[in-house]
C-alpha cells in the first residue's frame, strides 16, 4: 500500500516537467529540427571557407543613423549590430521556418506544458572585453528591452510573468501562460547585451556613437558618425568553432556604408566605393548597372532566396482620416492605382502583384476558406466583411493599357453609395467637402509611381497631393501618425507570433513606437491574431494566418502593391559561395573573399572551384 509521501512522489515522476530536457535546438510546435544534436555545420555553410578580405555593404536604412543600436525606436541604429557585434542566446536557421539553435545558450529546456523556458550558457561565451557572459546580463537585457527598448519587445515578450536567474551560466523565464507557441524561440534569438557596460549608459536615447563591447562575431573597430560602421573579425570569438558558426563570419573586416538616396548608392557601387547593394527600384536593377562590367561578369546581379516569403508592401490608408473610414471609399480608391501599367511601363514587368499580407507564402490565403477556418470565422460573421466567407480575395487588376475607365466607372458607383457626388470637378459630401488626400513620401524617385495614380484619381474629381520631405521629418510625422497615406513594408515569417500585434494589435494603434500605421482598431483582428499566436500546431497556424490575412485584405486597408521574384541584389565578383544557399535569406555571412579586386565570370569561376564544394 502506498503511503501518501510515495504517492506524491509518484506523481512527481509523472509530472510533464520533469519530462523537459535540456536540447540543442527548439522549434515552435516540438518537430524534429533538422539538425541533429551532432551536427557538424550548417547545410547551407562551407566549412572550409577560408577566412581574412573585406566586404562592403550599403545600409538597408535610408539616410543617416544617429546611434549604433537597432533595438529602440528612436531615430535610426544599425541594423547589422544585431548578429555581428551581439550574438544571440540562439541562432534563428535560415533553411527552416523556425528552428533555433544554441549559440550563447549552450542547452536550452522547454516546459512540456510550456510554461517556461530554461537557458544553460556556455560556459566559454563572454564580451569581447574579457568579461564571461552571465545569466544576469540575459535577465538585464530582457528588462532593459522591454522597459527602455522598442515597442515591439513590450508587445511579444509581454506573457513572461518572471525571469529566474538559477545560477551564473543557467536562467528561466516563467510564462504568464501556454498561449504562444513561438514566445520561447522568440526568447531564444534576443541578444545578450553587457550589464557592466550598459548599466551606466542612456540605452533609451540609443548611447550615441560610443562603441561598446559586443559577444558577437565582430567588433565595432571605427564609426564615422551617420555615414558608416567598420567591423572587425574578433579573432578568438568564443563562439568560432561551434559547429552553428563553422563556415559563417568570414570576412576580417565589413563595413556599412548610409546613403541618404539609393541613385547616389547605386552610383556609388558602380564606380567601386563598396561591394554589395540590396537594389529596391526595378528600372535600376534591370538597366541601372548596364555597361562592360556587367557584360564581362564583373559585377553581378541576381535574385537571391527565390524562395523566401517576401515583405509585404502597400500604399496604407490612415484610418483615423474621416474619410477613409468607409470601406467602399478605400476599394474605390484601390481600384484606381494601375499596377499592370506601372509595372509595365516604369518596372520592367519584373514585379508581381501583391495581394496578401503573407505574399509568396503557405499562410496566403488564396483559395476559399475550408470547413475548419469557416469554424474559426462564423463568430465574427456581420462584424467582417461577408466576401471573407464566399469570395477569394483579388487585387484590382486592369488590361494594362493606361486606360481604366471601367474601374473608375466602378469606382464612383462605390463613392456615391458612400456619399460621395460630383460638385463640378470635384467629388464632395453632404456637406459640401472635397475628397483629397495627401500622399507624405520619404523616398526619393518614389513619386514616379505616384502621378499616374494623381491622374487616375482626379479624372473623377478625387485630390490627391503628394508631400516629398526628408527623412527626419518623415519619421516625426509617421510617428505621430500626421499623414493621410504612406508606403508601408511588412516583413513576413513562415511561423508569425506575437510580433504581428505591433503591425495590426489595437493597442498599439496609437503608440509612436508601433508600426499599426493603419491606425487599425479591429476586436475580429485583434481576435485572429491570438487566434495565430496561440496556434498548437502547422495546421492550426496555416488556418488562422488565412483567416486574418482574408479579413485584412477584404477591410481594403491598403492598396497591395508588388513584391520582387527574390531578394534583388548587386555586388562586384569577387566572392565566393556554398552551393547550397539559405531558403530565407541572401545568406551574406556565408559568403568569402576571393578576390581582392572584381574578376570576370571566367576567372571567378576557377576561383571558386577550389571551394565550391560544402561538406555535408
Amino acid at each position: 500500500m502506498f503511503s501518501r509521501l510515495t504517492l506524491l512522489g509518484v506523481c512527481l515522476l509523472l509530472s510533464p516537467a520533469i519530462f523537459a530536457q535540456p536540447q540543442h535546438a527548439l522549434t515552435v510546435y516540438g518537430e524534429a529540427p533538422k539538425y541533429a544534436p551532432d551536427f557538424q555545420h550548417l547545410a547551407y555553410a562551407n566549412p572550409d571557407a577560408p577566412k581574412g578580405g573585406s566586404l562592403r555593404r550599403s545600409s538597408l536604412e535610408s539616410g543617416p543613423f544617429d546611434h549604433l543600436i537597432p533595438y529602440i525606436d528612436k531615430g535610426t541604429g544599425v541594423a547589422e549590430i544585431d548578429g555581428w557585434l551581439y550574438a544571440p542566446l540562439a541562432y534563428r536557421s535560415k533553411d527552416e521556418p523556425y528552428s533555433v539553435y544554441g549559440l550563447v545558450a549552450q542547452r536550452m529546456e522547454l516546459d512540456a506544458d510550456r510554461r517556461w523556458v530554461r537557458f544553460y550558457l556556455n560556459p566559454a561565451a563572454r564580451f569581447d572585453d574579457g568579461t564571461p557572459i552571465t545569466a544576469e546580463d540575459v535577465r538585464y537585457t530582457f528588462e532593459l528591452f522591454t522597459t527602455q527598448g522598442s515597442l515591439k519587445y513590450r508587445q511579444q515578450f509581454r506573457d513572461v510573468s518572471e525571469v529566474q536567474v538559477e545560477s551564473p551560466t543557467q536562467v528561466r523565464f516563467v510564462f504568464k501562460n501556454n498561449d504562444s507557441r513561438t514566445l520561447p524561440l522568440d526568447l531564444a534569438v534576443l541578444p545578450v547585451l553587457p550589464e557592466h557596460w550598459w548599466r551606466t549608459r542612456d540605452f533609451a536615447e540609443g548611447a550615441g556613437f560610443e562603441i561598446p563591447p559586443g559577444s558577437g562575431p565582430y567588433r565595432v573597430s571605427a564609426v564615422d558618425a551617420g555615414r558608416s560602421v567598420k567591423f572587425q573579425r574578433v579573432q578568438d570569438w568564443w563562439g568560432k568553432d561551434l559547429p552553428i558558426s563553422r563556415g559563417l563570419y568570414n570576412f576580417d573586416q565589413l563595413s556599412v556604408e548610409f546613403f541618404a538616396d539609393t541613385d547616389v548608392s547605386r552610383q556609388v557601387l558602380k564606380a567601386g566605393g563598396f561591394d554589395y547593394n540590396r537594389e529596391f527600384s526595378a528600372t535600376s536593377y534591370t538597366i541601372g548597372y548596364a555597361g562592360a562590367a556587367l557584360e564581362q561578369g564583373k559585377l553581378l546581379r541576381e535574385h537571391l532566396a527565390p524562395g523566401a516569403a517576401q515583405g509585404a508592401q502597400g500604399f496604407v490608408f490612415n484610418l483615423q482620416k474621416p474619410m477613409f473610414q468607409d470601406r467602399r471609399v478605400r476599394q474605390a480608391i484601390a481600384m484606381l492605382w494601375d499596377f499592370e501599367w506601372s509595372n509595365r511601363q516604369m518596372m520592367r514587368s519584373m514585379y508581381l502583384r501583391q495581394r496578401s499580407y503573407f505574399s509568396h507564402s503557405a499562410l496566403s490565403a488564396t483559395e476559399l476558406p475550408d470547413a475548419e477556418e469557416l469554424k474559426i470565422l462564423e463568430p465574427w460573421r456581420g462584424k467582417i466583411p461577408d466576401e471573407v466567407f464566399s469570395q477569394v480575395f483579388e487585387a484590382p487588376c486592369t488590361d494594362g493599357s493606361g486606360n481604366i475607365r471601367a474601374q473608375q466607372l466602378q469606382a464612383l458607383k462605390l463613392l456615391e453609395a458612400a456619399g460621395w457626388k460630383p460638385s463640378g470637378d470635384q467629388l464632395v459630401n453632404a456637406q459640401g467637402e472635397p475628397l483629397q488626400f495627401t500622399f507624405l513620401n520619404g523616398q526619393k524617385g518614389f513619386e514616379r509611381l505616384l502621378l499616374p495614380f494623381k491622374r487616375n484619381l482626379a479624372q473623377i474629381g478625387i485630390g490627391f497631393d503628394i508631400r516629398q520631405v526628408d527623412t527626419a521629418q518623415y519619421t516625426n510625422r509617421v510617428r505621430s501618425r500626421d499623414y493621410d497615406m504612406i508606403v508601408v513594408g511588412y516583413p513576413v515569417s513562415q511561423a508569425p507570433g506575437r510580433e504581428m500585434f505591433n503591425y495590426f494589435g489595437s493597442d498599439g494603434a496609437d503608440d509612436p513606437g508601433s508600426n499599426n500605421y493603419m491606425v487599425l482598431r479591429d476586436p475580429a483582428v485583434d481576435a485572429l491574431l491570438e487566434g495565430v499566436v496561440q496556434a498548437d500546431s502547422r495546421e492550426s497556424l496555416l488556418r488562422h494566418a488565412r483567416a486574418l490575412d482574408r479579413v485584412l485584405q477584404w477591410g481594403y486597408y491598403w492598396i497591395p502593391n508588388y513584391y520582387p521574384p527574390g531578394i534583388s541584389t548587386v555586388w562586384w565578383n569577387r566572392f565566393g559561395r556554398p552551393a547550397i544557399a539559405p531558403l530565407y535569406d541572401a545568406g551574406l555571412d556565408t559568403w568569402w573573399e576571393i578576390s581582392p579586386t572584381a574578376l570576370t565570370a571566367n576567372q571567378a569561376q576557377k576561383q571558386q572551384k577550389e571551394f565550391a564544394h560544402v561538406g555535408l
